[in-house]
């Protein structure tokens, strides 16, 4: 009985070291681990500063690079400004240059205005037509039909071209010639451009050269009325009148208009103009004559001569006949 008391108080005593030992364990483990996760968060905030000082260091490396680069650019120009000076005076303009001011709206005039006739125009004539006329100028229906066609060959508004048209009428009807022979010209000669002007100066529809014949543009307020539709129509008229009068036949006056009276030929411009002039006239008859025919514009007029020279040239009389002559 005493032996089994005794091996029971063995076995206890056994049972108490190994649990004193197994506790023992225990908490050297959890002091192991605290004492890990200590090292671990005591070393975080030396690797943060270490990362923040590398990172400080690269960014003023770049900085101190940066303002090394600006200072040396700097020298640059300056040096640069200070060898050229008006390098210095064209930046200091463009800097200080002054807002420009707005320019004001301009607002294109009505188109009656600028086709209006200077003071000097012929006043319209308001007596009945005489037969001569008549038969001169057809009617009303013949010169819409021109209007129209005009309009469409040398794409231009229909306003303007009944203008043009209009104005070429009634300087004929006036100095007594063929509206379609002025309407020719001016068809050859500009395209119907009341602003074109050639190299050596001849102006506007019928291409006047307003130098040569300045004193016909007196009574219409001088050589800048050149340009004016109804002034430059009545003059190159006038011009071309004369010089068939005196050339004694179409073509010689043509070729005098020019400024090929001096030469052998005139480079086909007279034909170029008579073509035209059958084509109205085909038009004015009321035929279905093709818009898109390419229109040969007069080449550059030769250097008008004398008017005595054209005078003295033996031009034999054609056989065309115009309207008024």
């Amino acid at each position: 009985m005493h032996g089994i008391s005794d091996s029971m108080a063995a076995f206890s005593a056994a049972g108490e070291r190994s649990l004193r030992t197994f506790q023992g364990n225990s908490m050297t483990n959890r002091i192991t681990a605290a004492a890990k996760l200590a090292r671990q968060l005591a070393s975080q905030p030396a690797a943060w500063f270490a990362t923040t000082r590398v990172s400080a260091r690269a960014v003023l490396t770049t900085a101190q690079h940066t303002l090394t680069v600006l200072g040396i650019s700097a020298l640059v120009v300056i040096a640069a400004l200070f060898a050229r000076p008006e390098l210095a005076k064209q930046l200091s303009q463009t800097f200080l240059q002054e807002p420009a001011a707005e320019a004001p709206a301009v607002t294109a005039p009505p188109l009656s205005e600028l086709m209006e006739a200077p003071p000097a125009a012929p006043v319209v004539n308001n007596a009945p037509l005489t037969a001569e006329e008549k038969a001169l100028l057809g009617t009303k229906k013949q010169q819409q039909w021109v209007t129209s066609w005009l309009s469409k060959r040398y794409r231009v508004a229909g306003d303007a071209a009944n203008m043009l048209v209009s104005t070429a009428y009634l300087t004929a009807r006036e100095i007594k010639l063929d509206p379609l022979l002025i309407l020719a010209v001016m068809a050859i000669e500009s395209g119907l451009n009341p602003f074109a002007e050639s190299p050596v100066g001849a102006q506007g529809l019928m291409q006047v050269m307003s130098k040569v014949h300045h004193d016909k543009f007196q009574e219409m307020g001088g050589v800048q009325a050149a340009l004016n539709p109804v002034a430059n129509i009545r003059v190159g008229s006038l011009i071309l009148k004369d010089y068939v009068t005196r050339g004694g036949s179409v073509e010689a006056g043509l070729k005098t208009y020019v400024g090929a009276a001096a030469f052998e030929t005139d480079d086909g411009y007279g034909s170029r103009v008579l073509a035209e002039y059958n084509r109205l006239k085909q038009v004015s008859a009321g035929k279905k004559v093709p818009t898109t025919t390419p229109p040969m514009l007069a080449t550059a007029p030769v250097a008008q001569k004398d008017p005595a020279v054209a005078s003295n040239d033996k031009i034999g009389k054609a056989d065309t006949q115009i309207a008024g002559l």
